[in-house]
């Protein structure tokens, strides 16, 4: 038997194993582990299987095919959960996974966010990591400015009048 490539050094087969062949996982974290155990094997059918519905609409088996094929998985850390245990409806799982694509090695790290639907644990999308600033990207119109619709109004004279 071989260790998990989850890093939890447990046996595949005791690990994340049962939950790519079809067991309902107990913690949002074993999900999150056993979906990058999928990637790793090649497991396509798990990785969706594991979307919530919302997240299943935007899958394309294609992609994450040839994502997975061309990168070599070097490990995962998860680095907090919240949440996620048998008991709860929602979790997080902020972790990185460590990959290697044509030489060059990345990290994706990501907040990510699990909910159960029909009893099951399900990749849900990314959290926003607490404290993360945004930044604007497009400079600020201000009142006085022309309408960025190109109407040669204000803005506070076009689109900027409060509904």
């Amino acid at each position: 038997m071989s260790n998990c490539p989850c890093g939890s050094g447990l046996a595949f087969d005791a690990c994340c194993g049962p939950l790519i062949a079809g067991a309902p996982a107990a913690t949002a974290e074993a999900l999150m582990r056993s979906r990058y155990s999928a990637f790793v094997q090649r497991a396509y059918a798990h990785l969706a299987n594991s979307l919530s519905s919302g997240q299943r609409k935007d899958f394309s088996a294609e992609d994450t095919k040839r994502w997975a094929e061309n990168s070599d998985w070097i490990g995962l850390t998860i680095h907090r959960t919240e949440q996620g245990g048998p008991a709860d409806t929602t979790g997080v799982v902020e972790f990185t996974a460590r990959f290697k694509t044509e030489g060059q090695e990345h990290e994706h790290h990501e907040v990510a966010h699990f909910i159960r639907e029909d009893g099951r644990w399900v990749y849900a999308g990314t959290a926003d990591a607490p404290g993360k600033t945004v930044h604007r990207e497009a400079p600020k119109i201000g009142r006085n400015d022309p309408c960025s619709c190109g109407s040669g109004k204000k803005y506070k004279k076009c689109c900027g009048v409060a509904a």
